[in-house]
């Protein structure tokens, strides 16, 4: 037979026995010999892996096999094993091992000639072809040897030029890893690298570049020679800021001056211009806020900073639904205007409407820049409440200043003039005709209250500290009904304890210098129970109370102290959704002898939704509390 017409013959042969053939499938491939890192990149690096579950041809799954030992090579060289010896083997039998880098490889399993080079074995090829049909799903197993790592022999890692003093810099090449006799690790050397590079931007080095950039891996001594070199060039300075407000100019640029803190010609650093961003941000004047340095554009060695904002929605407008045991159902309603003049100015009224309490609030606020990036606020608060226990009156008048001290501390000193009345109904004997017997009070006093946060995360911290304390006090010479020194201070720790649990510890003690309780209002003494106090007791069950009259709880008179604490764990189940338990324990008192502790103990969800962290919790009190299982729910950070 002529050689073309035996040439087309043999691959119509081969291709008939390959459509009678059924593909092979691969239901599993193991890994043995690594810990889980190497294990996951091992097998997020393997073809073979992504062909699970696929019908795959008798020469494609050849391919893969003979792939699986080139990619596991090279998903290993990231942690420092460029020489391991792998061993593939397939359930079939087929196996293949491969030495150590450098050496022959033998041929990979799997591997198979589907053409046929001659006519004459057309026949046995289709023959064999049914055979094949039935051949079970193949499962893979991949054993490795890692053998030694690769180290680093010689690390030669310095700045050359202005950055060469820097003593940040000093401190990230002085941390440098891998250094000398450590594992050449991939992930870790390029972190360092970027460390460094992103130090340099970030102090002002905005010419720095490269001068030397290389690694040599020799494969049979094991070893990592590093050559890594920066030339910095000069350093920058702060130069001139502008800002530009688009579609139009709401607050005047000499108002957002005030928050630039730095003197022009100073150092540059990228920290001064992430502490201005956080400082419009917290103005709520803008949607959007991009600060863009220009080093291109620099005289002088200074660096101009363009300052681009866009205006926020000028009004907001709230409403909502509330319900409480104490206060019954009720709205919210309120308005805000983020900035009322281009002097940025803020001023808000909310309403606050329940069944059996409401209040009236007015606020305004007036920038205070100049000095600890703050506010000089103005309010007016009026309440009412009508509970089955009490007739309260209050309206109360507040002008303060508040301003952040630094990145840790927060401060405000206010001064206050309180007006109040108030009467128990149990006074009265039960008797509608008895008139109430109201009691009065009048104080003007002034206090300071101080806020300490160092936390990783202020939203979901795990690691770190909140504090605060606040300290009050009048005088009758100076307006008060009564004298009286008030501190309160209440602290929370946090913990992780592994990648989804942590420990959250809560303590808050308060105390009263007076030796007229009965002439304080009860909107200045100190109560204790419900949530964020001690849950599995109604909202102010704990402490000194009116004592039940027929058909009505005992209701709390507040005291002069106050102590509780709390130990907290969650779990998280997965990256939204996790469980609680907790203890709460402490009491309000007057005196050290009536001091009686109670103990709540309590089950909680956790949700991590849009709009920050939502807890629910259900507890119960351990010492005979007035009320049964208590529902708590709050929705916001934990600070």
């Amino acid at each position: 037979m002529p050689l073309i017409p035996r040439l087309f013959l043999a691959g119509a042969l081969s291709l008939g026995a390959a459509g009678a053939a059924q593909a092979a499938k691969v239901d599993k491939v193991e890994i043995h010999g690594l810990d889980e890192a190497m294990t996951h990149n091992v097998r997020v690096s393997l073809s073979l892996v992504d062909s699970i579950g696929k019908e795959l041809s008798g020469r494609r799954l050849g391919y893969l096999l003979r792939e699986a030992e080139n990619e596991t090579r090279e998903a290993l060289e990231p942690f420092g094993y460029y020489a391991p010896t792998i061993t593939v083997v397939d359930s079939r039998g087929d196996r293949v091992t491969s030495p150590a880098a450098g050496a022959d490889v033998p041929n990979a399993p799997g591997e198979r000639d589907d053409v046929a080079g001659d006519a004459s074995t057309g026949d046995s090829a289709a023959a064999a072809a049914p055979a094949r049909a039935a051949s079970p799903p193949i499962s893979v197993t991949i054993s490795v040897d890692k053998g030694e790592p690769v180290k680093v022999r010689r690390s030669d890692i310095a700045v050359v030029g202005a950055g060469s003093d820097d003593r940040y810099l000093k401190q990230d090449l002085a941390a440098f890893r891998p250094g000398p006799d450590q594992v050449f690790d991939h992930a870790a050397y390029e972190a360092s690298k970027t460390k460094i590079s992103r130090r340099l931007a970030e102090r002002g080095y905005f010419d720095a570049d490269f001068s030397s950039r290389r690694v040599e891996v020799t494969r049979a001594q094991h070893a990592a020679d590093i050559d890594l070199v920066w030339t910095s060039g000069q350093r920058y300075d702060m130069g001139p800021i502008t800002f530009e407000q688009t579609p139009k100019r709401i607050i005047r640029d000499s108002l957002l001056q005030k928050l630039v803190y730095w003197e022009q010609g100073s150092y540059y650093h990228q920290g001064k211009l992430d502490r201005f961003r956080e400082s419009l941000a917290r103005l709520d004047y803008f949607s959007t806020i991009d600060i863009e340095p220009l080093p291109d554009q620099a005289v002088d060695g200074q660096v101009p900073v363009k300052v681009n904002l866009t205006p926020a929605k000028r009004s907001i407008y709230t409403a909502g639904v509330s319900y409480g045991t104490d206060s019954g159902a009720g709205v919210r309603l309120g308005v805000e205007r983020r900035y009322v003049n281009d002097r940025g100015h803020k001023a808000l009224a909310q309403v606050d409407f329940a069944q059996r309490r409401k209040t009236a609030t007015l606020q305004y606020r007036i920038p205070a820049f100049a000095w600890l990036d703050g506010w000089y606020t103005f309010s007016l608060q009026g309440s009412d409440e009508q509970t089955d226990y009490i007739d309260s009156r209050r309206i109360e008048l507040v002008a303060s200043r508040s301003g952040k001290i630094n990145q840790h501390w927060t401060a405000t000193a206010s001064l206050h003039g309180l007006s109040e009345r108030w009467a128990y109904y149990d006074e009265n004997d039960n008797d509608p005709d008895t008139p109430k017997f109201y009691r009065t009070a009048t104080f003007f006093y002034p206090s300071l209250r101080a806020e300490y946060v160092d936390v990783d995360d202020k939203l979901y911290p795990r690691s770190g500290i909140s504090a605060t304390g606040m300290l009050r006090g009048g005088l009758e010479s100076l307006g008060s009904d009564a004298n009286f020194i008030q501190a309160h201070v209440t602290g929370r720790w946090f913990k992780g304890l592994g990648e989804r649990s942590r420990l959250i510890a809560r303590g808050e003690v308060g105390h009263t210098f007076t030796n007229s309780l009965t002439d304080m209002p009860p909107s200045l003494r100190f109560y204790a129970g419900g949530d964020r106090s001690i849950r599995g007791y109604e909202w102010r069950e704990v402490g000194p109370r009116i004592p039940p009259a027929e058909g009505r709880k005992a209701y709390a008179l507040g005291a002069k102290n106050v102590i509780t604490s709390s130990v907290e764990y969650e779990q998280y189940f997965n990256d939204s959704w996790g469980g609680a338990v907790f203890v709460d324990s402490g009491s309000a008192f007057d005196a050290p002898g009536e001091l009686k502790m109670r103990t709540g103990v309590g089950v909680g969800v956790r949700w991590r939704s849009p709009v920050g962290p939502l807890r629910v919790d259900i507890a119960r009190g351990l010492d005979d509390p007035d009320s049964g299982f208590q529902l708590y729910l709050n929705i916001g950070a934990d600070l």
